[in-house]
């Protein structure tokens, strides 16, 4: 067989079987005096082989090791592998597929809404309305979904999803504090001012403690890139209210 009839009777192009050629996947085959090349039934069936395998979804370099092991040791190995790799995609697609019916559901959907199910949920249970420090939070909260590390984040969803889902007092509390710390950016008080104590502590009572166990944020001055640029996107007053707030967590 030349090289097309080979191609076609295997159900690929002619590109592919040069490029398995490349790769050691499919043998060179002899070649005739004219230079043309000849190919085998045995052929066929190795290139068979491969756009099956393929199709499965195996890796030309998975495929390549498993054709090399003739007792299929390996091809066991590899097919579980790839049946688990499915499993995690197909429920991967569906938790997208949730969202975006979530997002369709919405008159006006707006890009920090394509958040994981769970951030949905606490912002569904955050105040809602106001700007400044609120309308902040609620950005910070979504940039933390991208970027909160798997093994932390139970950690930090737990706790939140622990607060009441519709609370008027703790609403209208949260609402305060939010437009107290607003007022806090066109001034700057000393460290010493009484009102920053007491914002302090009012931001402390309203925040879920598993989330700042004494002793665990860094002491001002020590802060990881993270905070430093969380402390960066304030304004000087406001962030003096902030490093109250770490100061007396940091307390032992």
């Amino acid at each position: 067989m030349r090289i097309g009839e080979l191609a076609a009777l295997a159900g690929v192009s002619t590109r592919a079987v040069r490029h398995y050629h490349h790769l050691g996947l499919l043998p060179e085959p002899e070649r005739r005096a004219n230079g043309y090349r000849l190919y085998t039934l045995r052929d066929a069936v190795t290139l068979s082989r491969i756009r099956r395998l393929s199709e499965l979804g195996l890796s030309l370099e998975e495929i390549r090791d498993v054709l090399a092991d003739q007792q299929g040791r390996e091809l066991r190995e590899v097919l579980t592998e790839l049946d688990a790799d499915l499993e995690r995609q197909e429920a991967e697609i569906r938790e997208r597929r949730a969202r975006l019916a979530t997002l369709l559901e919405q008159e006006n959907p707006q890009p920090d809404d394509a958040l994981s199910p769970d951030m949905a949920r606490i912002l569904g249970r955050l105040p809602r309305g106001g700007g400044g420090m609120a309308a902040r939070d609620r950005e910070f909260l979504a940039l933390l979904d991208t970027s909160m590390p798997a093994d932390r984040r139970a950690d930090f969803v737990d706790p939140v999803l622990a607060l009441p889902e519709t609370d008027p007092e703790f609403h209208a509390q949260a609402m305060q504090v939010y437009a107290e710390l607003d007022a806090f950016a066109d001034i700057v008080p000393d460290e010493d001012d009484p009102r920053v104590e007491e914002l302090a502590w009012r931001l402390i009572e309203l925040t879920p403690r598993e989330l700042i166990p004494e002793g665990s944020l860094p002491m001002p001055g020590e802060e990881d890139p993270f905070v430093r640029a969380f402390m960066a996107d304030l304004s000087p007053g406001q962030a003096v209210v902030i490093r109250r707030v770490m100061k007396l967590l940091s307390k032992p």
